[in-house]
This record gives structure tokens, sequence and C-alpha cells, in this order.
């Protein structure tokens, strides 16, 4: 196997000069003959250096595996959530008291044992640092016995498992300042090296006591999408994450692999009318996507499968809500769509009208008028937009889209229509998107949408002892047969597209069953990484 400093050179000669020969034949050749020897080496591409380096605390792992530490629980690929660290969990009857045990076999990658002191210090440390997620609800964590221990909650919390799901375990006794950039975990990994802007390299955690990882060395390579898929191009790759744009090019060796997702695009609408401001002085509501009838039209005029198909160019799916296929998606939620003229109805019904002939209604002298906008330089956001302001002119709505940076969005966030993205495994996600006490808060809730019985529901979704409870709450939060927050309903998103996660894999490498992946961040699709195989 070729030094990977020289791999690296390789790869930027390729990635500046576009030109796929950058390597000297001689080179290709020496790359074909050892490939054969090194089946037990990985390189890969998945996506950008995380900005926090590898501390859970920061939020290492938290949209895939961590790699280097173990969790609690976790989820398998068919999204059930089975045991890590843990060897089983009892949720008292008033849902405050959450008992975890956990196996006496585990150590961390230096060979020190984790007990239950490991991860009472990780989860204090989290309660202290509050930069990742929020854990306010959790009154204490203490240990019980070296393999068990306790979590008091001041209110009760389902969700609370997609913390014990996401939150890497860190060793109490070697913790430092340092640690983000010198794990030690009882992962089934171990970081080697970290060459900071360029790779990461790893190896198996030989104390781990799961399935060990069946290479040797693995390489992840931060590449740009062009440099990615140029080395990828010149056999420098086992895998690499692509854009779709990328899909249609073949390259020998290597397999397209789409995995779905739920990273989501939709359209938040202001549901309030206009008046108010927030505590910024940003002003709140807007007069005409607070109508139902202009979101209700929207929603069934919307061609869906066109715009996977042209946006996406068929890879994605069309989307319904913001947890499409998860555990706790309600499938009722599945409205008409490509319907202009239910659209048109919808829209009279509603007193929308074309009093001046100009094809754009109008309803007590306000147009059917609003702006959508994207954030500057999202190509896909800015398609998406484009499609949405053609596929509903026809029903008499002029959508006006402009493309702001982040800082300028923040300041129409609760005024405009925004087209943005969700995408989580977790539940949680729900409830901080639609739920009245996060209005306005950060960029939760922005259109101020409120349903007390949509909030009565995802409270007992809270509230429940198991998630099999929860969900049936999370269901009927979507919709109950008679309102909700879905497109059935009071409808303060349209969801467009589920976008599927696109990666370029060597033929002979086996990645196993993928899980449904989250928002585009991390690395997803490292989650079973244990069980990825050579194939001769």
């Amino acid at each position: 196997m070729k030094k990977i400093a020289i791999s690296l050179l390789c790869i930027t000669m390729l990635a500046s000069s576009l030109l796929l020969g950058g390597c000297s034949s001689k080179q290709a050749e020496n790359s074909q003959s050892e490939e054969k020897e090194a089946k037990k080496e990985l390189v890969l591409a998945l996506g950008s250096e995380p900005d926090g380096g590898f501390d859970p605390i920061n939020g290492w792992g938290r949209y895939g595996s961590p790699l280097f530490q173990s969790t609690l629980l976790k989820r398998d690929q068919d999204m059930n959530i089975i045991n890590d660290l843990a060897t089983g969990y009892e949720v008292s009857e008033d849902g405050l008291t959450w008992t975890v045990n956990i196996r006496e076999d585990a150590k961390f990658s230096d060979g020190q044992p984790l007990t239950s002191e490991d991860v009472v210090f990780t989860f204090e440390k989290l309660m202290e640092s509050s930069s990742t997620v929020d854990l306010t609800f959790v009154d204490s964590v203490t240990s019980k016995s070296d393999y068990s221990l306790e979590f008091k909650l001041k209110s009760p919390r389902s969700t609370f498992i997609s913390n014990l799901i996401a939150t890497g375990i860190v060793p109490k006794k070697s913790y430092t300042s340092e640690y983000y950039q010198n794990p030690i975990g009882s992962g089934p990994l171990v970081l080697v090296q970290w060459d900071k802007g360029q790779q990461i390299i790893v190896k198996p955690n030989e104390n781990y006591y799961g399935q060990k990882p069946n290479f040797d060395k693995i390489t992840f390579l931060f590449l740009e999408e062009d440099a990615a898929f140029a080395a990828a191009k010149a056999g420098q790759l086992d895998m690499t994450a692509i854009p779709p744009s990328y899909a249609s090019q073949k390259i020998e060796g290597m397999k397209l692999t789409e995995v779905s997702s739920v990273d989501n695009r939709g359209i938040m609408f202001p549901t309030v009318k206009s008046g108010e401001a927030d505590a910024d002085s940003n002003p709140i509501g807007n007069d005409v996507t607070s109508d139902l009838a202009i979101r209700q039209a929207i929603n069934v005029a919307l061609d869906r499968q066109a715009i996977v198909d042209g946006v996406l160019e068929g890879y994605g799916t069309k989307a319904y809500s913001i947890c499409d296929k998860m555990p706790w998606w309600n499938e009722e939620t599945v409205t008409t769509d490509n319907d202009v003229d239910l659209a048109k109805k919808i829209l009279a019904d509603g007193g929308w009208i074309d009093a001046d002939g100009d094809g754009i209604l109008e309803k007590d002298n306000i147009k059917a008028e609003f702006n959508l906008v994207y954030p500057s330089g999202d190509q896909l956001r800015q398609s998406l937009a484009m499609v949405v302001a053609d596929m509903v002119k026809p029903i008499g709505i002029n959508i006006v889209i402009e493309a702001k940076t982040w800082d300028e969005i923040e300041a129409v966030l609760h005024k405009d229509a925004i087209l943005m993205g969700w995408g989580s495994q977790d539940p949680l996600e729900m409830y901080n998107v639609y739920s009245s006490k996060m209005k306005g808060v950060e960029w939760y809730n922005p259109g101020y949408y409120e349903n007390q019985k949509v909030d009565e529901y995802m409270e007992k979704a809270l509230q429940a002892r198991s998630e099999e409870e929860a969900n049936e709450y999370w269901k009927k939060a979507q919709w109950d047969g008679e309102t909700g927050l879905s497109g059935k309903g009071d409808i303060p998103w349209v969801w467009l597209v589920n976008r599927s996660h696109l990666y370029l894999v060597n033929d002979k490498l086996d990645i196993g069953k993928q899980q449904i992946q989250p928002h585009g961040h991390g690395w997803p699709l490292t989650s079973n990484i244990e069980q990825w195989k050579w194939i001769d």
C-alpha cells in the first residue's frame, strides 16, 4: 500500500488540474497490484472534517456513529433500539427515574475499565456545557454501583432515550481539554493519526467488546466534492459521498449506492397575520401565508415527483412530513399532490379571486403574493424555490424568490416563507419545530404556529414511558382524523422532498444494510462500520 502522503499528493494534483491522469501510469499499475494484496485497508471520503474534533461533549457523533466511543443504546439498521454499553434500562411509573445497567466487560482503548462513573461524568459534562444538547430537564445522574446508574429527571421526557443513543461515553480519569484531538473511548475504532485539514487514520480497537471491524486501517480524507470524485475516478478511493450531479458518471470498479434519508427540504410559512415584532424588533407574521387556503392550495398543487426527478435527478423521495418513514411517522400524512384543479377550488372556496385579471388572486385587497427566501449559495434550495414558484403560478399565487445570507434570513425569519431543511433520528425535533412553546426560539417554529390539540399530543408523547407509547402520540399530533400539524391539517410547513444520500462504493466492498440517514451532517454511513467487509 502506498503511503497516504503519496495518495494525497496525487489527489491534490487531480483536483487542481482536473486531469484524471495526474498520477503516472506506473503509479496506477502499482496501485492495482497493491489493491489485490491490501484488502484490509480502506480509503474513504465521506464528508467534511468535524469542526469540534472527536469529543462527544462538543457534539461529535450526533449525526452518525461516534466511532471511537460507545453509547448506552443504539439503533439497528431497521431503526429498532438495542443495547450497546447498556444491558438494560427501566423507567419509573412517574417517568422521572431512569435506571440503566451497563455491561461489565467494556474497556477504553487504553485498557482501563469503563464503569458507571464514566457515564455519570460524561452526562455531567454535557449538563455543564449545554453546547450541543439540551439536558436542562435532567436533575441529576448518580452511580448506584460500578455497573448501574440512575438519572433523575425534573419532568418526564420519553425522548431522553435519544440522548442515551447519541451520547458517546468519555473516560473520567483521562479526559482533558485536549480530548477532542486524542479521543480515548470504548468504541470499535481508535484514532491513530489526525492531519488537520487533510485526513484521519483509524484502526480497530483491540479492547472493543463487540464485533471488531474487518479492516486493519481506514483512512478518512477531507476532500471537496470535485476532488473526491476525481480521486475516486483515479482509483484512489474505496468510497466517497457524491452529489446527484455526479451520479450518472460511471466509474469502473465502483457502484452507485443510494441510501434513504429523512434529510428533507420544505417551506416554512408564517401562520399568523402581520402586526407584531419579536424582541429584536424583527417583524412577525404574513397576511398571505397565514391564510390556510393558501397553504392548502400550494400543498396539493405541487408535483413532488417532478421535483424529485428534476431537481434531485431522481435520487430522493416525495416528502409529506418532517419524519417520513421514521418509527413515529404517521402514514396518513400522505396527501394528494399535482392537482391544480383542486388547488384552484380550495382558493376559490377560501375567497381568493382574480378581480383585476392580472393572473394573481386577491382577497380583502391583498394580493396572493409573498417572498420565498433561501440561503444564498445553496444551489439545491435555489432550484427548489424556482420550481415551486413556477408550479404555483398557474393557480394564481405569485412567489418572489430571494437569496439571503443566514444573518439576513434571521431578520425576516418570522415574516417570509423560508426554504429550510431538517431531518433527525430523534422525535424531539418535531416538538421543537411545531410546539407553541418554541415559537420564535432560535430557528425553531419561526412561523409562530400554534394548535392546542397538537401541543397536548406532543406533551403526552414526551411524558410517555416507552417509545411505542410515545410514537402513538407523535402520530396523532401529525393527524388524528380531525386536526394535526401535517398536510391534512394546519400545514405550517409544506414538505417537498427527502434527499437520497449517494455514495460511490468499490464493487468489492460490502457496507451492509444502512439506516435511514438523518440530515446531512457527520458520517451516518459509519453507523455499522464494524459490519463492512471485502468480498473477493
